[in-house]
């Protein structure tokens, strides 16, 4: 397993959302959301790394579980509770908005940023950039069961990481469904990576990290 050393986690302080808080030490006054895999809980590697490399860029990062794994220490989400989860993440965001005074943006791994396109698709105006690690585009080796039926509602700025060997999609798919989405997006691709993107690398967070603040940047400065 890989070795993730932390910075400055702690319990975040909810009693109906469950986590970690990583506070920045150059507080830009922005914040965001992650969540795990369907296999997963908060404290996978990636997402440790992921919220580190945002804290390090001056956001407070809230890694959280979904409300599946609270309820279920292992295996996947049932189809039932995805509704559920998605208003998870909702309360996730209120609860960090009470210290994040700034933007909020919403993202994570596989089945949670699944939910994270969805819940920004029904409400754009839950957070303000989705960042998708590995989103899940149908299932290995059935193409024909594309997760892309709310592509078209987004209208939030939205950055895909995607590992070039993800079983889940192949890039040239990826970058097909994309052209679904009609708010700004970008497709960052990690080389020879798979579903886990790490590959082993804890520096593939700060290759997600910093263009997807670029992202919402020239999304922001591109408004009206």
């Amino acid at each position: 397993m890989t070795k993730v050393t932390t910075i400055n986690p702690e319990p975040f302080p909810s009693d109906v959302v469950h986590g970690f808080l990583h506070r920045p030490e150059a507080d830009s006054g922005d914040g965001v959301v992650l969540s795990h895999g369907a296999g997963s809980n908060c404290n996978a590697p990636l997402l440790i790394a992921v919220a580190e490399a945002f804290s390090l860029a001056g956001l407070t990062a809230l890694r959280c579980n979904l409300l599946f794994r609270d309820n279920r220490p292992f295996g996947p989400p049932l189809p039932a509770s995805a509704a559920r989860d998605r208003e998870g993440l909702r309360q996730a965001l209120n609860e960090l908005r009470r210290i994040v005074p700034g933007k909020l943006f919403l993202g994570g791994h596989s089945y949670g940023g699944r939910q994270a396109s969805i819940l920004a698709a029904e409400d754009p105006d839950v957070c303000s950039g989705l960042v998708l690690l590995s989103y899940p585009l149908h299932p290995p080796k059935k193409p024909q069961h594309m997760r892309t039926g709310h592509f078209p509602k987004l209208r939030t700025p939205a950055l895909f990481a995607h590992g070039s060997n993800d079983p889940f999609g192949s890039i040239e798919e990826v970058r097909e469904a994309l052209s679904l989405i009609r708010s700004e997006h970008t497709l960052r691709v990690i080389s020879n990576a798979g579903h886990d993107l790490l590959r082993g690398r804890l520096d593939i967070a700060g290759e997600i990290v910093e263009p997807f603040l670029t992202l919402v940047k020239r999304s922001a400065q591109a408004q009206p």
